[in-house]
């Protein structure tokens, strides 16, 4: 299967002078785009809430937050106050004390790099060991791999979740060495969350104190959070996380990739010394960072906690619908407590072909997102059904009038 390919109209080289030909040519580009997003129902890229107030600050200024966020540094061209903002509003949500730091990343897999990064750090001659599980996401096996840590594999429950009796078993083998344990929170292919209170348990049963124990909490954090608190289930600083990252541009609708990276303490990184050039720390992996990413996750957040368990339950509500629907159409389907991510199994090459569904061989998943279209769920299941009328090739999207939003200024 190949994605659609919505390229340039002219190579580089031959770039004309006429800004009406390049106008025409990106709106063009944004109605073929904004089509396709119908077909999209498995990854977590959410799009109901647009930035509108923020266009000129978007496309005609610079921001750089270079180094920590802090210290302002030499520079003026930053968001740090908005960064930090951030944070702390994350952190409150999450339970962090007021110890917490944290930075604005370029996605979740540089917020848990930076974390075994520095968990490498803090423990330093003594080759601490990570565990995750198996459902982890593919980024830990690679930040592991680039830090040069030993990484474990815990097996998952029949639910997809860790399996504590496992982890169990594991960490005994591992007592003599500081441990990093990564739990996911939504994971990539059912939204499993791991349940943080019990490894935090099963840490202190087997007198594990060099421990971490980070939440790869990228898509469910903050719809988890918003849960009345009899119902959210146990993953956050309160349970004994020691850092937590969460994508913007999944449930935040930040429309670019990035993430907020929060420890419940300043970690070791953050003791760098300060850069006489930027004239702040290089606590963060990249240097220059996105100064324009801290305003889109605020823009995000300033329509208020309401506003954002409303469009969480919508996601839910509709992922009822549609697991529903599959199961009423006799297409095996399941769907995790307060998941918006129905898993299917995997339908035909040509139902693939059309749909965007994420299959990994034997499975598939549809990830319900408030503006995802119910009728996209029924023309999906129509075609599971009548599998002979789906075209042999991927539909190229058409040019489409861009769906109706939820603007920053008027929120749902």
């Amino acid at each position: 299967m190949t994605s659609p390919v919505f390229g340039p109209p002219f190579a580089l080289g031959d770039a004309t002078a006429d800004p009406a030909v390049r106008e025409q040519h990106f709106a063009d580009l944004a109605q073929q785009l904004a089509a396709a997003r119908f077909h999209n129902l498995a990854y977590p890229g959410f799009t109901d809430i647009t930035h509108p107030a923020l266009g000129a600050l978007l496309t005609g200024q610079l921001l750089n937050n270079v180094g920590d966020p802090y210290d302002g540094g030499h520079g003026h061209d930053h968001t740090k106050t908005y960064e930090r903002d951030v944070i702390n509003h994350l952190a409150d949500l999450f339970g962090a004390p007021a110890s917490r730091w944290g930075y604005v990343t370029s996605g979740s897999s540089e917020g848990t790099d930076h974390a075994l990064w520095d968990a490498r750090l803090a423990f330093p001659g003594q080759e601490p060991v990570v565990l995750a599980s198996t459902a982890a996401h593919y980024s830990v096996a690679k930040a592991c791999n680039r830090h040069r840590l030993t990484l474990i594999h815990v097996r998952t429950d029949p639910g997809g979740r860790m399996d504590i009796g496992d982890l169990r078993t594991v960490l005994g083998q591992f007592r003599h060495r500081p441990v990093v344990i990564v739990a996911t929170v939504g994971t990539t292919m059912t939204e499993a969350y791991d349940d943080v209170a019990d490894i935090a348990t099963v840490c202190d049963d087997l007198a594990i104190v060099r421990r971490r124990i980070h939440v790869d909490a990228a898509l469910s954090a903050l719809p988890l959070a918003l849960l009345p608190a009899h119902e959210r289930p146990a993953f956050d600083f309160s349970c004994g996380a020691t850092s937590i990252v969460n994508s913007g541009h999944k449930f935040l609708s930040t429309l670019t990739p990035c993430a907020v990276l929060i420890y419940a303490e300043p970690p070791v990184l953050a003791r760098t010394p300060h850069v006489p050039y930027t004239g702040t720390a290089d606590t963060t992996i990249g240097g220059s960072r996105n100064g324009h990413n801290p305003l889109r996750l605020w823009s995000a957040l300033s329509h208020g906690l309401d506003v954002h368990r409303g469009r969480a339950e919508r996601s839910r509500d509709l992922a009822a619908y549609t697991h529903d629907r599959l199961l009423a159409a006799g297409w095996p389907a399941s769907r995790g407590p307060h998941a918006m991510t129905v898993v299917i199994a995997q339908p035909p090459a040509r139902v693939c072909a059309k749909w965007v569904l994420a299959p990994d061989g034997t499975r598939a998943h549809i990830i319900c997102k408030p503006d995802t279209d119910p009728a996209a769920i029924d023309e999906f299941v129509h075609d599971l059904t009548h599998p002979t009328t789906v075209p042999a090739t991927p539909r190229q999207p058409a040019a489409a009038v861009l769906p109706s939003q939820v603007s920053s200024e008027v929120p749902a």
